[in-house]
Protein backbone atom coordinates (compact mmCIF):
# COMPACT_ATOMS: atom_id res chain seq x y z
CA UNK A 1 0.00 0.00 0.00
CA UNK A 2 1.57 3.57 -0.74
CA UNK A 3 0.82 5.55 2.53
CA UNK A 4 -0.21 9.84 1.51
CA UNK A 5 2.00 10.98 4.51
CA UNK A 6 1.52 14.81 5.46
CA UNK A 7 5.16 16.34 6.30
CA UNK A 8 4.08 19.68 8.55
CA UNK A 9 6.62 22.15 9.23
CA UNK A 10 7.52 25.90 10.10
CA UNK A 11 5.57 27.10 12.57
CA UNK A 12 4.98 30.43 14.51
CA UNK A 13 8.10 30.20 16.62
CA UNK A 14 11.98 31.10 16.69
CA UNK A 15 13.20 27.52 15.21
CA UNK A 16 10.80 28.20 11.79
CA UNK A 17 14.15 28.21 9.40
CA UNK A 18 15.25 25.33 10.94
CA UNK A 19 12.24 23.35 10.86
CA UNK A 20 12.24 23.94 7.11
CA UNK A 21 15.19 22.36 6.88
CA UNK A 22 14.61 19.24 8.43
CA UNK A 23 10.66 19.03 6.96
CA UNK A 24 11.52 19.27 3.48
CA UNK A 25 14.62 16.27 4.27
CA UNK A 26 12.10 14.35 5.71
CA UNK A 27 9.08 14.80 2.93
CA UNK A 28 12.49 14.56 -0.04
CA UNK A 29 13.21 10.94 2.22
CA UNK A 30 9.59 9.56 2.02
CA UNK A 31 9.43 10.50 -1.78
CA UNK A 32 11.87 8.50 -2.28
CA UNK A 33 11.32 5.52 -0.60
CA UNK A 34 8.13 5.33 -2.65
CA UNK A 35 5.61 7.11 -0.18
CA UNK A 36 2.80 10.05 -1.46
CA UNK A 37 3.81 13.15 0.31
CA UNK A 38 1.65 16.22 1.26
CA UNK A 39 4.50 19.30 2.64
CA UNK A 40 2.21 21.29 5.12
CA UNK A 41 4.47 24.26 5.80
CA UNK A 42 2.98 26.91 8.62
CA UNK A 43 4.62 30.19 8.47
CA UNK A 44 5.86 32.65 11.23
CA UNK A 45 2.17 34.41 11.39
CA UNK A 46 0.60 31.04 11.56
CA UNK A 47 -0.73 30.44 7.43
CA UNK A 48 -0.48 26.79 6.78
CA UNK A 49 0.78 26.23 2.66
CA UNK A 50 0.38 23.09 0.66
CA UNK A 51 1.86 22.16 -2.68
CA UNK A 52 4.63 18.84 -3.76
CA UNK A 53 6.90 21.87 -4.91
CA UNK A 54 7.22 22.55 -1.04
CA UNK A 55 9.37 19.88 -0.54
CA UNK A 56 11.86 21.88 -2.35
CA UNK A 57 14.25 24.39 0.49
CA UNK A 58 14.52 26.47 -2.58
CA UNK A 59 10.96 27.56 -2.30
CA UNK A 60 11.61 29.27 1.06
CA UNK A 61 13.76 31.94 -0.14
CA UNK A 62 12.38 35.60 -0.58
CA UNK A 63 9.35 33.93 0.70
CA UNK A 64 8.44 32.15 -2.26
CA UNK A 65 6.59 30.16 -0.09
CA UNK A 66 3.50 32.57 -0.34
CA UNK A 67 2.65 32.14 -4.01
CA UNK A 68 1.62 28.23 -3.18
CA UNK A 69 -1.74 27.86 -2.32
CA UNK A 70 -3.51 28.36 1.64
CA UNK A 71 -4.22 24.76 3.03
CA UNK A 72 -6.56 23.82 6.03
CA UNK A 73 -6.17 20.57 7.94
CA UNK A 74 -9.55 19.29 8.24
CA UNK A 75 -11.20 15.43 9.30
CA UNK A 76 -9.30 13.34 7.31
CA UNK A 77 -6.73 15.13 5.42
CA UNK A 78 -5.70 18.35 3.95
CA UNK A 79 -7.69 20.89 2.30
CA UNK A 80 -6.34 22.82 -0.64
CA UNK A 81 -7.61 26.77 -0.96
CA UNK A 82 -7.98 28.88 -3.60
CA UNK A 83 -6.61 32.51 -2.91
CA UNK A 84 -10.00 33.64 -2.05
CA UNK A 85 -9.98 31.14 0.78
CA UNK A 86 -12.49 28.96 -1.18
CA UNK A 87 -12.11 25.15 -1.32
CA UNK A 88 -10.45 24.11 -4.22
CA UNK A 89 -9.38 20.47 -3.64
CA UNK A 90 -9.52 18.20 -0.50
CA UNK A 91 -6.23 15.59 -0.20
CA UNK A 92 -6.75 12.40 2.31
CA UNK A 93 -4.03 11.52 4.44
CA UNK A 94 -3.13 8.02 5.87
CA UNK A 95 -0.38 9.90 8.35
CA UNK A 96 1.17 13.03 9.18
CA UNK A 97 4.84 13.19 10.13
CA UNK A 98 5.65 16.25 13.09
CA UNK A 99 8.64 17.97 11.75
CA UNK A 100 7.74 21.81 13.63
CA UNK A 101 10.51 22.65 16.15
CA UNK A 102 9.60 24.91 19.13
CA UNK A 103 6.41 26.51 19.69
CA UNK A 104 3.05 25.10 19.71
CA UNK A 105 4.04 22.97 16.58
CA UNK A 106 7.03 21.22 18.86
CA UNK A 107 4.58 21.76 21.76
CA UNK A 108 1.77 19.57 21.63
CA UNK A 109 -0.54 22.03 19.17
CA UNK A 110 0.34 19.60 16.05
CA UNK A 111 -0.17 16.82 17.58
CA UNK A 112 -3.80 17.70 18.73
CA UNK A 113 -4.83 19.33 15.81
CA UNK A 114 -4.12 16.15 13.54
CA UNK A 115 -5.50 14.09 16.61
CA UNK A 116 -9.00 15.50 16.82
CA UNK A 117 -9.18 15.38 12.34
CA UNK A 118 -8.44 11.79 12.79
CA UNK A 119 -5.08 11.79 11.43
CA UNK A 120 -2.49 9.16 13.40
CA UNK A 121 0.57 11.49 14.04
CA UNK A 122 4.17 9.74 13.71
CA UNK A 123 5.55 11.32 16.38
CA UNK A 124 5.23 12.36 20.30
CA UNK A 125 1.99 12.53 22.35
CA UNK A 126 0.50 15.60 23.39
CA UNK A 127 1.73 15.41 26.83
CA UNK A 128 5.41 14.73 26.44
CA UNK A 129 5.73 17.02 23.67
CA UNK A 130 3.86 19.83 25.65
CA UNK A 131 6.22 18.96 28.88
CA UNK A 132 9.37 18.56 27.24
CA UNK A 133 8.96 21.47 25.25
CA UNK A 134 9.20 23.35 28.21
CA UNK A 135 12.72 23.32 30.39
CA UNK A 136 10.60 24.06 33.72
CA UNK A 137 8.33 21.16 33.17
CA UNK A 138 11.21 18.89 32.01
CA UNK A 139 12.79 19.28 35.29
CA UNK A 140 9.69 18.20 37.15
CA UNK A 141 9.10 15.06 34.90
CA UNK A 142 12.48 13.95 34.88
CA UNK A 143 13.01 14.79 38.83
CA UNK A 144 10.07 12.49 39.39
CA UNK A 145 11.23 9.63 37.72
CA UNK A 146 14.72 9.68 39.54
CA UNK A 147 16.93 10.74 36.92
CA UNK A 148 19.82 13.23 37.59
CA UNK A 149 19.41 16.74 36.16
CA UNK A 150 21.94 19.78 36.97
CA UNK A 151 20.53 22.12 39.98
CA UNK A 152 18.54 24.99 38.90
CA UNK A 153 15.94 27.94 39.80
CA UNK A 154 12.95 28.76 37.74
CA UNK A 155 12.52 32.45 37.31
CA UNK A 156 9.13 34.03 36.14
CA UNK A 157 10.92 37.56 35.87
CA UNK A 158 13.99 39.37 35.46
CA UNK A 159 13.51 41.18 38.93
CA UNK A 160 13.73 37.71 40.60
CA UNK A 161 17.90 37.29 39.37
CA UNK A 162 18.96 37.30 42.99
CA UNK A 163 17.22 34.00 43.75
CA UNK A 164 19.28 32.05 41.61
CA UNK A 165 22.72 33.30 42.92
CA UNK A 166 22.14 30.35 45.46
CA UNK A 167 23.07 27.76 43.00
CA UNK A 168 26.88 29.40 43.13
CA UNK A 169 28.69 31.57 39.78
CA UNK A 170 29.02 30.28 37.17
CA UNK A 171 25.03 29.93 35.64
CA UNK A 172 23.55 29.51 32.79
CA UNK A 173 20.37 31.09 31.82
CA UNK A 174 18.01 29.47 29.34
CA UNK A 175 14.58 30.90 27.79
CA UNK A 176 12.19 28.06 29.40
CA UNK A 177 10.67 27.05 25.98
CA UNK A 178 12.90 27.99 23.31
CA UNK A 179 14.95 25.55 21.48
CA UNK A 180 18.35 25.45 19.08
CA UNK A 181 19.95 27.12 21.75
CA UNK A 182 18.44 30.44 20.92
CA UNK A 183 18.69 33.00 23.90
CA UNK A 184 21.21 30.22 26.34
CA UNK A 185 23.81 32.73 28.20
CA UNK A 186 26.64 32.12 30.75
CA UNK A 187 26.56 34.79 33.54
CA UNK A 188 30.27 34.89 36.40
CA UNK A 189 28.69 37.68 37.91
CA UNK A 190 25.25 39.30 38.82
CA UNK A 191 25.39 42.31 36.41
CA UNK A 192 25.81 39.53 33.63
CA UNK A 193 23.12 37.11 35.22
CA UNK A 194 20.63 40.13 35.00
CA UNK A 195 21.66 41.22 31.54
CA UNK A 196 21.33 37.28 30.57
CA UNK A 197 17.72 37.28 32.32
CA UNK A 198 16.26 40.20 30.19
CA UNK A 199 17.66 38.80 26.81
CA UNK A 200 15.83 35.73 27.51
CA UNK A 201 12.62 37.31 28.59
CA UNK A 202 12.54 39.07 25.54
CA UNK A 203 11.91 35.74 24.24
CA UNK A 204 10.13 33.94 26.98
CA UNK A 205 7.76 34.50 29.73
CA UNK A 206 9.91 32.17 32.08
CA UNK A 207 13.58 31.07 32.52
CA UNK A 208 15.94 28.46 33.85
CA UNK A 209 18.97 29.43 35.33
CA UNK A 210 21.24 26.43 36.19
CA UNK A 211 24.54 25.73 37.67
CA UNK A 212 27.04 25.59 35.02
CA UNK A 213 29.21 22.41 35.03
CA UNK A 214 32.66 22.70 34.33
CA UNK A 215 34.31 20.05 32.25
CA UNK A 216 31.23 19.24 30.68
CA UNK A 217 30.93 17.46 27.25
CA UNK A 218 27.50 16.95 25.37
CA UNK A 219 26.50 13.48 24.45
CA UNK A 220 23.27 13.22 22.68
CA UNK A 221 21.56 9.94 22.13
CA UNK A 222 18.67 9.29 20.16
CA UNK A 223 15.48 6.54 20.51
CA UNK A 224 12.25 5.82 18.76
CA UNK A 225 9.97 2.79 19.20
CA UNK A 226 8.85 -0.02 16.92
CA UNK A 227 7.33 -3.44 17.02
CA UNK A 228 7.33 -3.66 21.15
CA UNK A 229 11.05 -1.74 21.17
CA UNK A 230 12.71 1.15 21.57
CA UNK A 231 15.61 1.53 19.69
CA UNK A 232 18.81 3.44 20.58
CA UNK A 233 21.31 4.98 18.97
CA UNK A 234 25.04 5.30 19.49
CA UNK A 235 26.26 8.52 21.67
CA UNK A 236 27.17 11.16 19.85
CA UNK A 237 29.37 13.85 21.70
CA UNK A 238 28.71 17.30 19.86
CA UNK A 239 32.04 19.21 20.07
CA UNK A 240 31.30 22.91 21.34
CA UNK A 241 33.14 26.41 20.14
CA UNK A 242 32.67 28.03 23.15
CA UNK A 243 31.63 26.97 26.72
CA UNK A 244 28.18 26.50 25.74
CA UNK A 245 26.61 24.39 22.91
CA UNK A 246 25.55 27.81 20.41
CA UNK A 247 23.33 28.16 17.55
CA UNK A 248 26.35 28.46 15.24
CA UNK A 249 27.48 25.40 16.85
CA UNK A 250 24.65 23.52 15.87
CA UNK A 251 23.70 25.39 12.55
CA UNK A 252 26.38 27.53 11.12
CA UNK A 253 29.39 25.06 10.84
CA UNK A 254 30.75 26.53 14.05
CA UNK A 255 31.39 22.98 15.94
CA UNK A 256 31.76 19.65 15.15
CA UNK A 257 30.68 16.35 16.82
CA UNK A 258 32.28 12.44 17.00
CA UNK A 259 30.24 9.56 16.33
CA UNK A 260 30.11 7.37 18.49
CA UNK A 261 31.46 9.57 21.28
CA UNK A 262 34.93 8.90 22.92
CA UNK A 263 33.79 7.84 26.12
CA UNK A 264 34.01 5.03 28.45
CA UNK A 265 31.80 1.43 26.67
CA UNK A 266 30.33 1.79 30.97
CA UNK A 267 28.99 5.10 30.46
CA UNK A 268 27.79 4.86 26.50
CA UNK A 269 25.67 1.76 28.09
CA UNK A 270 24.61 3.16 30.93
CA UNK A 271 22.77 7.08 28.85
CA UNK A 272 21.58 4.24 26.59
CA UNK A 273 19.88 2.49 29.37
CA UNK A 274 18.41 6.03 30.74
CA UNK A 275 17.19 7.38 27.12
CA UNK A 276 15.53 3.57 26.78
CA UNK A 277 13.82 3.94 30.53
CA UNK A 278 12.84 7.39 30.22
CA UNK A 279 10.95 6.59 26.82
CA UNK A 280 9.62 3.41 28.11
CA UNK A 281 8.02 4.83 31.25
CA UNK A 282 6.37 7.47 29.40
CA UNK A 283 5.11 5.39 26.90
CA UNK A 284 6.73 7.88 24.30
CA UNK A 285 6.45 7.40 20.50
CA UNK A 286 8.27 8.95 17.48
CA UNK A 287 11.96 10.22 17.48
CA UNK A 288 13.39 11.94 20.26
CA UNK A 289 17.01 13.12 20.76
CA UNK A 290 18.14 12.90 24.69
CA UNK A 291 20.59 15.71 25.59
CA UNK A 292 23.11 14.58 28.26
CA UNK A 293 26.01 16.31 30.18
CA UNK A 294 28.81 14.37 31.08
CA UNK A 295 31.47 15.80 33.46
CA UNK A 296 34.12 12.61 34.54
CA UNK A 297 31.27 9.93 34.46
CA UNK A 298 29.02 11.52 36.08
CA UNK A 299 25.53 11.66 33.80
CA UNK A 300 23.37 14.62 33.34
CA UNK A 301 19.97 14.37 31.57
CA UNK A 302 19.31 18.12 29.89
CA UNK A 303 17.05 18.21 27.83
CA UNK A 304 14.82 16.08 25.81
CA UNK A 305 14.02 17.40 22.11
CA UNK A 306 10.47 15.45 21.00
CA UNK A 307 10.99 16.46 17.64
CA UNK A 308 14.80 16.83 16.85
CA UNK A 309 16.80 18.52 14.78
CA UNK A 310 16.82 16.76 10.98
CA UNK A 311 14.55 14.31 13.08
CA UNK A 312 18.00 13.01 14.24
CA UNK A 313 18.85 10.96 10.83
CA UNK A 314 22.77 11.56 11.43
CA UNK A 315 22.09 9.44 14.95
CA UNK A 316 19.91 7.08 13.44
CA UNK A 317 21.32 6.14 10.03
CA UNK A 318 24.50 6.07 7.88
CA UNK A 319 22.53 8.70 5.19
CA UNK A 320 19.42 9.79 4.03
CA UNK A 321 18.84 6.57 2.07
CA UNK A 322 19.02 4.55 4.85
CA UNK A 323 16.66 7.11 7.30
CA UNK A 324 13.98 6.03 5.34
CA UNK A 325 13.54 2.73 7.23
CA UNK A 326 13.40 4.69 10.52
CA UNK A 327 10.60 6.84 9.09
CA UNK A 328 9.15 3.61 7.65
CA UNK A 329 8.67 2.73 11.28
CA UNK A 330 7.45 5.49 13.18
CA UNK A 331 4.48 5.95 10.43
CA UNK A 332 3.58 2.02 10.66
CA UNK A 333 4.14 2.49 14.49
CA UNK A 334 1.56 5.53 14.60
CA UNK A 335 -0.98 3.77 12.23
CA UNK A 336 -0.88 0.90 14.93
CA UNK A 337 -1.31 2.80 17.84
CA UNK A 338 -4.37 4.45 15.97
CA UNK A 339 -5.60 1.20 14.91
CA UNK A 340 -5.84 0.45 18.66
CA UNK A 341 -7.06 3.47 20.12
CA UNK A 342 -10.00 3.52 17.79
CA UNK A 343 -11.09 -0.40 19.12
CA UNK A 344 -11.67 1.46 22.64
CA UNK A 345 -15.25 2.60 23.40
CA UNK A 346 -16.75 5.95 23.53
CA UNK A 347 -19.61 6.19 25.91
CA UNK A 348 -22.54 7.64 24.29
CA UNK A 349 -25.09 8.18 27.50
CA UNK A 350 -28.04 9.92 25.89
CA UNK A 351 -28.48 11.76 28.65
CA UNK A 352 -29.57 14.83 26.32
CA UNK A 353 -32.56 13.25 25.34
CA UNK A 354 -33.73 13.55 29.08
CA UNK A 355 -33.12 17.40 29.13
CA UNK A 356 -36.19 19.72 28.47
CA UNK A 357 -35.09 22.13 25.49
CA UNK A 358 -35.79 25.31 27.54
CA UNK A 359 -33.92 24.30 30.35
CA UNK A 360 -30.99 26.44 30.21
CA UNK A 361 -32.63 29.13 28.45
CA UNK A 362 -32.13 32.72 29.88
CA UNK A 363 -34.88 34.18 32.05
CA UNK A 364 -35.35 30.42 33.19
CA UNK A 365 -34.70 29.50 36.60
Amino acid sequence: MVRTVAVIYGGISNENEISVITGTMAANVLKSGGDNVVPVYISQTGEAYTDEALADINNFKDEKFKSFPRAAIVYGGVCVLKKNGKFKKFIKVDVALNCCHGGLGEGGGVCGLFALNGIPVAGAGMFESAAFMDKYFTKIVLNSLGVNTAPYVYLKSADEAQNAEELGYPLIVKPAKLGSSIGITRADDFESLKAALDAAFVFDDGAIVEKYIENRREINCAAYYSAGNVITSECEEAMTSGDILSYDDKYAGGGKSVMPADIPESVSSEIKRITADVYWRLNMRGIVRFDYILCNEEIILSEVNTVPGSLSYYLLSSGFKKFYPVLQAVIVQAEEDWKNCAKKQILHTGILNGVSSDSFKLGKK
